[in-house]
């Protein structure tokens, strides 16, 4: 059995002269959340279109589940949820009949107690005409319509995008859930938080280019300490001018350091101004995609995918 449940080589989208995605590599493994990570403009929708055959490839081809995403669009779209980051309904359909027009479409029914419950935890009335609903039931309804056949692939386009906080967390809550049965989550998000929260591992792309695909807790292994120690008396400027550690920042009776080297001597050296308090700050996936961005993507890792 395949283990990539995606798999692209080459994969290039041109609109015209504009160039949406080039020369895009990657795989996603079976039973993993991998997280797509990339500002507006990206590519990230490109590339979620190209493998569901909305859009044709310049060039270069894509499978899932073996199968070539152009020659075999339908037997794969049997089996995959999909969540546009758009989303455009019927407008004179209730949320219930449209739930039923997507199962009949698919071939496929849902457990009916399934779907209610997602119902229940996304707290979506399915009465009222799509044409009523906010922006936020839009979307609510748009992930019932994806989730409630439990695919074995689910291609999620900044599923949260207007989501109050609780029904976000329900959100990432069903992306985990869907995780431990098995399936597979394709998730495009700029959100970084959510990112970190459930993804296996992420690529991030930019200008069209995926410049690094890596293990979300391999990303944000702290290659360094970084401490937020306060003191009953401020320490000297000098005091931690020691090899390998860098003074951050000072303002009151606080210090904050970066220290990748003679911690002993670090503390040693805090122990005599009266430590009253000490705290580690761990490195975010959001500063690592920043320094990502920041420097023009020289840290390039695509070859690891």
């Amino acid at each position: 059995m395949n283990e990539n449940v995606i798999e692209t080589h080459g994969l290039t989208v041109y609109y015209g002269r504009h160039r949406g995605i080039l020369d895009v590599d990657l795989q996603v493994h079976r039973g993993e959340v991998f997280g797509f990570l990339g500002p507006n403009g990206a590519g990230k929708t490109t590339t979620m279109r190209a493998l569901l055959d909305i859009i044709h490839p310049s060039r270069g081809r894509a499978a899932i589940f073996g199968l070539d995403c152009q020659r075999d669009g339908v037997a794969i779209r049997r089996r995959i949820g999909y969540v546009p980051g758009e989303l455009a309904f019927y407008p004179t359909l209730t949320g219930h009949q449209y739930l039923d027009q997507i199962e009949l479409l698919r071939g496929q029914r849902s457990d009916p107690a399934y779907r209610r419950e997602l119902l229940e935890r996304l707290a979506l009335d399915t009465s009222r005409r799509t044409r009523e609903y906010s922006s936020g039931n839009r979307k609510k309804l748009g992930l019932v319509a994806a989730l409630m056949c439990k695919p074995d692939l689910l291609i999620l386009d900044e599923p949260t995008g207007g989501l109050d906080p609780l029904v976000e967390q329900t959100v990432l809550q069903l992306v985990r859930e869907a995780r431990q049965e098995g399936r597979t989550v394709f998730f495009s998000s700029h959100i970084l938080s959510e990112v970190q929260a459930v993804c296996d591992r992420v690529g991030i792309i930019r200008e069209g280019c995926l410049i690094a695909v890596e293990r979300v807790d391999k990303l944000t292994a702290q290659p360094f300490y970084r401490l937020r120690l306060s003191f009953a008396e401020l320490p000297e400027p000098e005091a931690f001018n020691i090899p390998g550690v860098v003074e951050v920042h000072r303002a009151d009776h606080t210090v904050r350091l970066e220290v990748r080297d003679n911690l002993p001597d670090v503390m040693q050296v805090a122990a005599r101004y009266g430590i009253t308090d000490i705290e580690t700050q761990p490195i975010t996936l959001e500063e690592v995609f920043l320094a990502y961005y920041g420097n023009g993507g020289q840290n390039h890792a695509a070859g690891n995918a």
